[in-house]
């Protein structure tokens, strides 16, 4: 399993995504999930990862090799965001076409979705949700983040605190909190935590990080939140019981 997520504001985006794949309790690894396929100056085009790990290293695969060969569609090539989503899903359904007999055959799970958020010139920053079938849906001013993986535990967080008028670096932060909840929740999310923090226009990828477990900014903020948790908890009112 794998937690990823994307918020979108007025001021920017931002990305962040988990590195822990499982397959097992005896099988835990690390793998990358968050992709920068950007072109400096004209669009910035950022791609996280979650499912079948062959199914989206096999996507990611394609998607460089589009870009390597010069390919008459690829992400340097389509002229909107939401072009480059349905050619994220184009690749999603042939890939998964391609393997489906063999991985049904062994009750293989192959699905996988994508998180896509970028800006091309011309265009505001926007962010997609990808399914396994390939189609999409795009983050609005009134669900200014989407999640893929394992998304229950770090959700409170975000529905409580963010709106698209949040600005970018409380975002950030948030995006940070939310992660972080969930490996409290679930072994099968773990660091190093990948996070890119992208300011609208700039059409560059100048904020990013990668955050291991010991992290002193990722231990400061998991201390402070549970210390605020704690505070909040402990000044609610008494339930006031209903004597029979």
């Amino acid at each position: 399993m794998t937690y990823c997520l994307g918020i979108v504001t007025q001021s920017g985006f931002v990305v962040a995504a988990d590195s822990r794949t499982n397959a097992g309790v005896d099988y835990i690894s690390t793998y990358q999930k968050l992709f920068d396929f950007s072109e400096p100056g004209q669009r910035v085009i950022l791609l996280c990862t979650s499912g079948n790990l062959a199914i989206t290293q096999a996507v990611v695969n394609m998607l460089n090799r589009d870009l390597k060969l010069g390919e008459c569609e690829s992400f340097h090539t389509l002229p909107t965001l939401y072009d480059a989503a349905c050619y994220v899903g184009e690749k999603i359904r042939h890939i998964q076409e391609r393997e489906r007999p063999w991985l049904e055959r062994d009750k293989i799970d192959f699905s996988c979705n994508c998180l896509l958020a970028g800006q091309f010139q011309g265009e505001p920053p926007e962010l997609y949700l990808i399914y396994r079938q390939g189609n999409c849906i795009q983050a609005t001013p009134e669900t200014p983040f989407l999640q893929i993986g394992e998304t229950k535990y770090g959700k409170p967080i975000l529905d409580r605190i963010l709106s698209y008028d949040t600005s970018v670096e409380d975002a950030a932060k948030c995006a940070l909190l939310s992660i972080d909840s969930t490996m409290k929740s679930n072994i099968s999310v773990g660091p190093p935590i990948d996070l890119v923090m992208y300011r609208t226009d700039s059409f560059k990828v100048g904020d990013r990080l990668r955050l291991g477990q010991d992290d002193p900014y990722l231990v400061e903020i998991r201390k402070q939140w549970e210390i605020s948790l704690r505070q909040a908890f402990d000044q609610m009112p008494p339930i006031e019981w209903m004597g029979l």
